[in-house]
């Protein structure tokens, strides 16, 4: 392992992803951009770059195995090693997502790449997080996907995108699950919620900026030894499940 801090962050061609990996740069940390489209990557490198972070392109649909399992090979071979996984990567899905309406090919486009992409690029990169004198891996969230906000009397949580909301819920439950799984290895699993924020994905609505959304994933991947894991935070502290 390098002295220097390696991170990876999925979907950071724009948007949170693009500002995680921003801002983690703004630490002197290198870090990888994970995004499929390769010109969008390769701008966003290019980017970075620019503004002093010491960027990298890594090649990778969350949605594939041979691409995560390609990306851990390009990382391993590149930099060395990996302390920080930011799995940022998610869609919406087609919409209406009423839960009497919404397609079913949706439900499963969208947990492909919103939950099995999540555990497919985290078990690809788990062996060089083990690496790592202070692994983080930090699932990037939602509060739509809290069951006890969801069922809460007076809480207004908006529209009701089934797909995506579902999703994210089952995100949670994943990240409890790697938490317990790797108690003991150092390794700090934690989800985060950026808050509604104005990007591509909410059709440029939210009332936070990237910037601000991407707040809480730095403050995950940057958690001392003995942190929280197994939980969910957002700016504010935890968020009930």
């Amino acid at each position: 392992m390098t002295e220097q801090t390696i991170a990876l962050v999925t979907g950071a061609n724009k948007g949170i992803g693009f500002e995680i990996a921003a801002g983690l740069g703004s630490l002197g940390w290198r870090v990888g951009v994970g995004a499929r489209d390769r010109r969008r990557r390769d701008t966003a490198v290019e980017k970075l770059r620019a503004a002093g972070t010491d960027a990298f392109g890594v090649p990778l649909d969350v949605a594939d195995d041979a691409s995560a399992a390609a990306a851990a090979e390009l990382i391993a071979d590149r930099v060395g090693g990996l302390d920080v996984l930011v799995n940022n990567a998610a869609i919406t899905g087609v919409m209406p997502q009423t839960p009497s309406t919404v397609d079913p090919a949706t439900v499963r486009d969208v947990v492909e790449t919103n939950v099995i992409g999540v555990i497919r690029v985290t078990n690809a990169m788990l062996p060089l997080l083990h690496g790592s004198a202070s692994p983080r891996i930090v699932n990037m969230s939602s509060s739509v996907g809290s069951l006890t906000l969801q069922t809460t009397p007076g809480i207004d949580m908006g529209p009701i995108p089934t797909a995506y909301v579902a999703s994210k819920t089952f995100l949670n439950a994943v990240t409890v699950q790697y938490a317990k799984e790797l108690s003991g290895t150092g390794i700090l699993v934690n989800s985060g919620c950026p808050g509604f924020t104005a990007t591509d994905l909410t059709g440029f609505r939210g009332v936070r900026t990237p910037q601000q959304g991407a707040a809480i994933a730095l403050h995950l991947a940057t958690l001392p030894a003995g942190g929280p894991t197994g939980g969910f935070f957002d700016d504010g502290g935890s968020v009930p499940w």
